[in-house]
This record gives C-alpha cells, structure tokens and sequence, in this order.
C-alpha cells in the first residue's frame, strides 16, 4: 500500500486498497440494447441493415447505407422493477429516470466520378448509452444460517489481534499527533486507525478493525498475538433488510468512417471511447433477540463509486448478396479500460441488554464512521470481443425482417496488471465461472404509407457456466414511426426480464437474494436528412 494523504484529521483521509472481483468485471463487460427508437423497437437487430446511427455501433459499415447526411436524438424514460426473494421474504420496489440515450450524426459524401467503383464515403460521430446502471432494491427475510457476523469472523479468523487494533502509540508515531490526544477522541482514534490499516496493511484488516471495534468480534484471549475469535452475536435466528442503490452509465462515443463499393459492398470502421460513471450504496440491517447474544442490532453500510475509460475497435461490412437479401458480419474488439473506484464504510452496533465491558460502564453500542475514502490502487481490466452475423430480407419499401447472432466470450475478461497475484486470482475466479454466452435478435418493420410498425425480440444466453448466478435475458419491443419526408419521428417501447442470484458478501454471510428483474424503456428519436 501507498501511503495517502491526510487531507483533514478527523474528517476525511486517502488510502489505497484492492477490492475488485467478478461481479465489477461482468458489470462492464455487459452491454444493453440502447440508441435511437427505431434500432430498440427491432430489439437490435441491425447488423445488416444499417441507415440507422445506432446500427453503425453493431456494424460501422451501416452508415454508408445512407443516401444523405443524417441526424438523429433520442430521449428515454426507463423504468426498472425489481422482485425480490430472502428467505421467507418477499418485496416489489421501482424506479425510473429519464435520460439522452443517443445523439448523433452521419455525413455522406458522394463521389463523383462515375468510373470509380467506390461510390461514396460517410464519417460519422455518435454517442450512444451502453448500459444503465440506476437501480434500487430492497430485500428482507429471517435468515436462520448466518449473521453479518460470520462476516467478520471468517475475514478476522487467523489473523493476530495486534495487526488489526493500532495502538494509540504506532498512530501517534505515524501521523505525528499527540498521543494523548488520540487516547482521548474515540472518533480520532477511529478514523486515524481505520487510515492506518488501510495504508500499511490492506483491506481485510479493516473489516477486522470494523468488526472488532463494535464489539462483534470477541478475541479468545487479550493477548496481541491472539489468532481465535467468535462472535458476540449468537446463533439462532436474524431478521435482515438488504438495500441496494446504483446510480450510473456505461456510454460510448464513436468516431466512424465507412464506404460503398460497387452497388453491394460496404465497409466501416469505428474507433471508440467508452467512459464509465458508476455509483453504488448497500446497506444491512440485521436484528436478532437469540439467546447469549450481545449484541442485537447491527447496521453495516458500503458505498462504491467508480469512473473509467476505455478504448475499442470495430470492424464490419455489409453484403448485397441478392436484391432484397442482405448479409452482415462485425468484429468489436475487446475494450481496455483504466479504472479508479474509491469505497466507504461504517457500522452501528446495539445491545439491547447493556451489558457492561470489563472495568467500566462502556456499553456493547458503537457508532463507528471512520469518514475515510479508500481510493483504490489505478486498474486496467479487458473485456471480452465480440463476433456478430447477421441477415435480413428487404420486402422493397413495404418493409423488412432482420436477425442477428453474437457470440461473446465472458471468461476472457481480465483485471490487469495479471502478475498481480490478488488480480491473478480473480482472474481465475473468472475463468472458472464465466463462459460464453450467445445473443440472438430478431427484428421486423412493416410499413404503411408514412407510417412504419415495428417489432422485435432478443434472447441473451447467461454468461455464468451455472446460469443461475446470472439467468438468461429475453426480451421484446414494440414501435411506431412517421415519416414527415426529411424529418422523421420515432416511438418504441421495450422491456426485458433476467433473474439474477445476488449474493450479499464475498464472505460469511454469503447467502444470496433471488432477483426478478424487468426494465422497461419509452423512448422518442427525431431524426432528420440533411
């Protein structure tokens, strides 16, 4: 660990420390079928259609499909439920935001020599939303398994008391404050030791230190070396309420450039950067009235932010193969993305029966909030390529059916630097659990003077080996269009549903919440010809 900085005693502190697993490396390794109205009311089955600027971000040889310079913006309100299912509990909760989806522009230029076979050239930039990560969740239920203090105890087990409770001494030495002050500010001596392990130690040692400092964890003996420890919380039965608040977007912006060869052909190239803003808060509150136990109440909260960026390449081209029948195939590099997460916590304690702490009237309560922002170490994780085919028949300017197939391979995704040995371990986590995961999009659009009715339906095979972590997706989508001549106006409704196995800690209470998740999007474009 790198030393932080102290930025304001007693407030807030900087330390650096690792923390990142499967479930970060699959929330940026997903994408979403996000962009203008009309690309999700065919639930994204554009790959060989193109003349759409969301298209060109499956296949970027679909921007040469315009005859004219294009624009287009779209706005959406997505809606997102969540049923959830702990034990004997169940809970329905929602939320919607409103949002720009997609903006962007392609402008076509016609050559105009007329022996060339090259018949034009298009460059486009467009920004399109690749995932959204807002999302609240409650879930409840009485666990008769395990407490949040299993969490503790299975990260302290092992570990010498002495590494993970500073003395006042080694805090004053460090930070070069009184020592008396420290003896007498229990929230200095929180805040000051909770920097101190993170800095000199690592992670773990400050859930040691959380642990131990609201009397959840009990040392066997009061010798520093001690190494055995249980838990103040007895065994029996834990009524627990689990809060999820996310709050975000993944988005790409897309530099492309294509062309048309002959009458058929047309080739395209994107250069992309993606940029993540994710944040997210989880808190536990857990009662329980077993007999032994000291303490009865415990509130834990973790909060996550992230912010990232990336780069990737797609290639593609699309195929005439006969008047009416069109063939596409596209390639998107994996993306290397930097990425920065900083992390927060704190927990509450109570006792119901006040029970005094040996040599004083110190109750079994705490209130311990460090005010600490763990910043941690710069990473760089790569998400897998992705391999899309695609077909669709032209019925003139009645209408048309469109299917894409992609293939995408989650257990390449890689935290790097991969010699790290924490970052080689995760990378086996991922190995191990991860597979690759099938996408199929089945689109169709029919048209009736200015008007256009589309549909669409997409199946997502689950990028879990055991499909119950993360289930498979399906979803459809339903739209409307009217063309005014150079201005066009778009409407589509879409929805999707996924179960999802949600396990509450890496450790300890590792017990899992059963999530039905559905989204559901509106979304306008306005688009017009130049």
């Amino acid at each position: 660990m790198k030393k932080g900085i102290l930025l304001c005693l007693g407030f807030i502190t900087i330390s650096l420390t690792n923390a990142q697993d499967i479930t970060d490396a699959l929330r940026y390794a997903k994408d979403d079928v996000q962009g203008t109205a009309r690309y999700r009311a065919l639930s994204g089955a554009f790959g060989a259609l193109g003349g759409d600027m969301s298209a060109i971000t499956i296949n970027p040889a679909g921007s040469s499909v315009f005859n004219d310079s294009h624009i287009s913006i779209s706005l959406s309100n997505q809606n997102n439920k969540t049923e959830t299912q702990y034990f004997n509990g169940k809970e329905d909760t929602s939320d919607s935001n409103f949002d720009l989806n997609q903006i962007g522009a392609a402008f076509v230029f016609n050559n105009r020599n007329a022996n060339s076979n090259w018949k034009k050239f298009t460059l486009g930039v467009t920004y399109n939303k690749i995932e959204d990560y807002n999302n609240d969740w409650f879930a409840h239920g009485t666990n008769n398994r395990n407490s949040i203090g299993n969490y503790f105890l299975e990260n302290a087990q092992g570990q010498e008391l002495f590494v993970f409770y500073p003395s006042n001494n080694e805090l004053s030495q460090y930070f070069n404050i009184n020592e008396n002050l420290i003896a007498n500010n229990d929230n200095l001596y929180n805040e000051l030791s909770y920097q101190f392990l993170g800095e000199v130690e690592n992670s773990q040692q400050q859930q040691n230190f959380l642990g131990y400092q609201s009397f959840i964890l009990e040392p066997e003996t009061t010798d520093n070396t001690n190494t055995v420890y249980t838990s103040n919380i007895a065994d029996g039965e834990y009524r627990q309420e689990y809060t999820y608040a996310a709050t975000g977007y993944n988005g790409k912006f897309t530099i492309n450039a294509s062309t048309q060869y002959g009458e058929n052909l047309f080739l395209g190239v994107n250069i992309n950067t993606h940029f993540i803003n994710y944040e997210h808060t989880t808190y536990l509150f857990e009662q329980n009235n077993n007999a032994g136990s000291l303490i009865n109440e415990v509130g834990f909260k973790n909060s996550l932010k992230t912010i990232g960026s990336g780069v990737s390449i797609q290639l593609g081209g699309i195929l005439k193969v006969a008047k009416q029948l069109r063939i596409g195939l596209s390639y998107d590099t994996p993306t290397w993305y930097t990425i920065e997460d900083e992390t927060r916590q704190s927990i509450k304690t109570l006792s119901y029966d006040g029970i005094a702490l040996e040599g004083g009237g110190t109750f079994y309560n705490a209130n311990i909030n460090p005010r600490v922002i763990n910043l941690f170490e710069q990473y760089n994780l790569k998400t897998p390529g992705k391999l899309t085919g695609s077909v669709a028949y032209v019925f003139g300017t009645r209408g048309l059916l469109s299917f894409d197939y992609s293939v995408k391979d989650y257990s390449n995704t890689k935290f790097k630097p991969s010699s790290d040995a924490y970052f080689s371990y995760q990378n086996s986590v991922i190995n191990d659990n991860l597979t690759t995961a099938a996408t199929y999009k089945i689109g169709g659009e029919y048209k009736i003077k200015q008007f256009s009715l589309r549909g669409g339906f997409r199946f997502e095979e689950s990028p879990y080996k055991n499909e119950e972590t993360v289930g498979d997706l399906t979803g459809y989508s339903l739209g409307l269009g009217y063309n005014f001549g150079k201005l066009k106006l778009d409407l589509t409704f879409d929805q999707w549903q996924r179960e999802t196995n949600y396990q509450l800690y890496q450790v300890g209470l590792t017990d899992t919440a059963n999530l039905d998740s559905k989204n559901a999007n509106v979304t306008m474009s306005v688009s017009f010809n130049l």
